[in-house]
């Protein structure tokens, strides 16, 4: 049985706010911006085709795997 390759995540594919979370079955697209600002999903539907918090990601640069660690109060 082969895997399926993933559909384009459209704008986080290329967003620097945007981390791809994986785990064995699945694979997740984390927006960043959701934990500063409510009107952004934390895992929005896919692909993202507008989005106002959209900033490219710099030339060469992936997208992180993985949430950063939450700052500690």
């Amino acid at each position: 049985m082969s895997e399926r390759p993933s559909p384009s995540p459209g704008l986080c594919e290329r967003c620097r706010r945007a981390r791809v979370v994986r785990t064995p079955r699945s694979e997740f697209w984390l927006c960043m911006l959701s934990r500063e600002d409510s009107r952004y999903p934390r895992y929005p539907r896919l692909p993202v085709l507008e989005c106002g918090g959209y900033e490219p990601l710099p030339p060469g640069e992936a997208v992180p795997e993985g949430p950063p660690p939450r700052e500690q109060e």
